[in-house]
């Protein structure tokens, strides 16, 4: 308690924790001795005082060391990426078996939707029988059978994030650049990772809404994993639109194996491949990340990373066909209605985070953590920024539950999405790289 005490007195003056201060600090979130009040006034003066550079990397250490740090001994690198969110961003289901197909093994630590921006897990969960609550034996026993697995963190990794992040959420402190870091990091540090891609995102989609924010935490992250022994590179990319043509879980579900099974060309399967060379380039697996941007694309080009894909699957409780025809199994919205364009013009601007936020209303994230999510929801076939539409023209087609939350979605999507008569400038998808 003195000690907790001590330290929290030396944040409100401006004083930077030793690594033992925030290690004892982080086992005392996890075992409880630390209050939720001494949380919240840590969170709070790290906020206003920061960290710098060696205590945002002694606090990701000290809360990566609160709990189980797994290790591997596998035939191959263990690789990761981590995504800080946007619209139609179901790479993770793209790359994780992609990386598998090239040799690498991907343990792959998943959340749920936060805010306007998807979750992985609850995209996974769109595909029946699929479980992505694992003990251990059988988290390990899918990683060396397939390749990959996608599963939640069990309550023994990172367990100081758990509390830590709780009480962020309540008392206004999530945006703190130095709880982000060590937040992202512990989870995927206690993963035992020899090698680790962000993919920090910027623009309306994002939260992170302009590059000089997204650079900023994308050279924290870096910094902070490479000092805690972990090899890392981060892109910063483009979250002016949906990456894929659709938002909601199982439409993004079909999306991902679309591209998967060579279907689908388009900023999905761009940016996943982007991320993958980098991975592989940073890993040795390949020279560099223009050869191991080549090799990601012939993964999927070849179809094994979709073989990968459905292996992973059939391990986690899916179907045994699921990748040869996801429409038999993903379930489908009552109500499909289409929304046009009411003028001739250019599709200039996504309003993202309105454009997120309307998906969370139709039923595909959560208001609050106890809400259902139905994963039939969201939104398909949404053209793509540039595009140029006449007068009747389909904008996108909204999947709902019933038709007045149709007629409420497409209001919004309305006032998310702006015409001009002249088309943008185009605009680059990886707009920078950190390492």
């Amino acid at each position: 308690m003195s000690d907790t005490r001590a330290l929290l007195a030396g944040l409100r003056e401006g004083a930077v924790p030793s690594a033992d201060a925030l290690s004892a600090f982080a086992a005392g979130l996890a075992d409880g001795s630390v209050s939720d009040a001494q949380a919240g006034a840590f969170a709070m003066a790290v906020c206003q005082r920061g960290l710098g550079e060696a205590g945002r990397v002694a606090l990701t250490q000290a809360m990566t060391a609160s709990g189980k740090v797994l290790r591997w001994d596998l035939s191959g690198p263990v690789l990761d990426k981590h995504s800080t969110g946007g619209l139609g961003d179901c790479v993770s289901l793209v790359l994780a078996p992609a990386l598998a197909a090239c040799g690498a093994f991907v343990p792959m630590i998943s959340g749920r939707g936060l805010g306007h921006t998807g979750g992985t897990l609850d995209k996974l969960e769109a595909v029946p029988g699929v479980s992505v609550t694992l003990d251990e034996a059988r988290f390990r026993a899918v990683v060396d059978e397939a390749g990959c697995a996608i599963v939640s963190a069990s309550p023994d990794i990172a367990p100081a994030d758990k509390r830590l992040y709780a009480v962020r959420d309540v008392t206004g402190t999530v945006e703190s650049l130095d709880l982000i870091t060590a937040s992202i990091l512990s989870k995927k540090l206690a993963a035992g990772l020899d090698g680790l891609v962000l993919d920090v995102k910027t623009g309306s989609g994002a939260f992170m809404k302009t590059e000089g924010e997204a650079r900023a935490l994308a050279e924290a992250l870096v910094e902070t994993a490479k000092a805690a022994g972990c090899p890392t590179t981060a892109l910063i990319t483009d979250m002016s639109q949906p990456l894929a043509p659709a938002m909601g879980n199982a439409l993004e579900v079909a999306e991902a194996v679309a591209v998967l099974r060579g279907d689908r060309a388009g900023l999905l399967l761009e940016v996943s491949v982007a991320l993958g060379g980098a991975l592989l380039a940073s890993a040795g697996l390949e020279a560099d990340a223009k050869a191991g941007a080549q090799r990601i694309r012939d993964a999927i080009s070849s179809g094994a990373a979709a073989e990968r894909f459905a292996r992973m699957l059939a391990a986690q409780g899916g179907p045994l066909g699921f990748v040869e025809a996801p429409v038999r199994y993903l379930p489908e919205a009552p109500v499909i209605h289409e929304v046009t364009a009411q003028q001739e013009g250019y599709v200039t601007a996504f309003a993202g985070q309105s454009l997120g936020l309307a998906t969370v209303a139709l039923g595909a994230g959560r208001k609050v953590e106890s809400d259902s999510v139905n994963p039939a929801v969201g939104f398909s076939d949404i053209v793509p920024l540039g595009t140029k539409v006449a007068k009747g023209q389909p904008l996108m087609r909204i999947h709902a539950a019933r038709e007045a939350q149709a007629a409420e979605a497409e209001t919004a999507v309305r006032a998310a999405i702006t015409h001009t008569p002249l088309a943008p400038e185009p605009r680059p998808l990886v707009l920078a790289e950190v390492r």
